[in-house]
C-alpha cells in the first residue's frame, strides 16, 4: 500500500493548491483493495480443484472475496465448458468431468484437491 501512496504524497508535497490536495485524497481513498488472484487463493489453501471441473472452497468460513472469486471463475468455466461441449457434440457434463480430471492432475504441489469422497487433501 505504501508504494501506491507515494505518487499521491509527492503530488501533495509539490502543490499547495487545495484542489490538488482534495483530488489526490479522493483518488487515494478510491483505490481498490488488493484483489485476491486465483493462484494466490490456491497457494494459500483457500480454494482447490474438484473432479467436477469447478473450484471449491476449502474452508467453511471463507471470506466474501474468496466466495466471489470462486463464483466468478466457476461461472466463466461453465460458459467455456458449454461452448466446448457444443463444438465437440457432447453433453456439458462430459466436458466438465474431462476438464476436472486434467485440472486435478495439473494442480501444483501444496494445492488442495477434493477427493471423490469429498475430503480436501494437499497434493
Amino acid at each position: 500500500m505504501k508504494t501506491l501512496m507515494k505518487p499521491f504524497v509527492k503530488a501533495l508535497m509539490k502543490s499547495s493548491k487545495p484542489r490538488t490536495l482534495v483530488a489526490a485524497l479522493m483518488l487515494s481513498l478510491s483505490l481498490p483493495a488488493f484483489a485476491l488472484s486465483l493462484d494466490e487463493a490456491k497457494q494459500q489453501g483457500l480454494i482447490g480443484e474438484q473432479s467436477s471441473g469447478y473450484l471449491g472452497i476449502v474452508s467453511n468460513n471463507a471470506s466474501a472475496e474468496v466466495k466471489s472469486l470462486v463464483q466468478d471463475i466457476n461461472s466463466q468455466r461453465k460458459a467455456l465448458y458449454g461452448e466446448k461441449a457444443k463444438k465437440a457434440g457432447v453433453e456439458i457434463q462430459i466436458m466438465e468431468l474431462r476438464t476436472g480430471e486434467r485440472l486435478l492432475d495439473r494442480a501444483a504441489p501444496g494445492e488442495y484437491v477434493r477427493t471423490p469422497d469429498g475430503r480436501w487433501v494437499r497434493k
